[in-house]
């Protein structure tokens, strides 16, 4: 009987455990993001200070060649412009899925969680400071 109420609390305590962490991580996300939002609104400021203008944002298919429209505008983040921001400072991964209507009507890529840290977890050379990152890209523009 009593190993049946031990094992009860030791599972409470685990569950207690994981969602502390959970609730850690969230809110930990949630500051980055905030960040970064400010950041990139910021540079949004600055583009347009600088004279660059936002270009239509075009999406590449998760497979196959080509772009597709998305009816965004914005700036481009990287030469291969597989990230974007707009106006508004929310932050895009423009890959979206390439089937037949999405090459017809468009494709609408949803905005994410802004990271401080582009990249993160990819290919040497690949990770980038947010900051950096604006920062290139209002010294060198990625054109339309």
């Amino acid at each position: 009987m009593r190993a049946e109420g031990d094992q009860q609390d030791w599972t409470r305590h685990r569950r207690e455990v994981f969602e502390a962490k959970e609730q850690a991580l969230h809110a930990a996300r949630e500051a980055e993001h905030e960040q970064a939002t400010a950041m990139i609104r910021e540079a949004v400021t600055r583009f347009r200070e600088a004279g660059i203008p936002p270009v239509p944002l075009r999406a590449r298919p998760f497979r196959g060649g080509g772009t597709i429209r998305t009816g965004l505008e914005g700036w481009y983040l990287k030469q291969d412009r597989s990230l974007a921001v707009d106006a508004e400072g929310r932050y895009y991964v423009l890959r979206v899925d390439g089937g037949l209507l999405s090459r017809l009507r468009g494709a609408t890529p949803a905005p994410r969680h802004a990271p401080l840290v582009v990249g993160r977890g990819a290919r040497d050379g690949d990770t980038f400071g947010l900051d950096e990152l604006l920062e290139m890209r209002l010294q060198d523009p990625v054109a339309a």
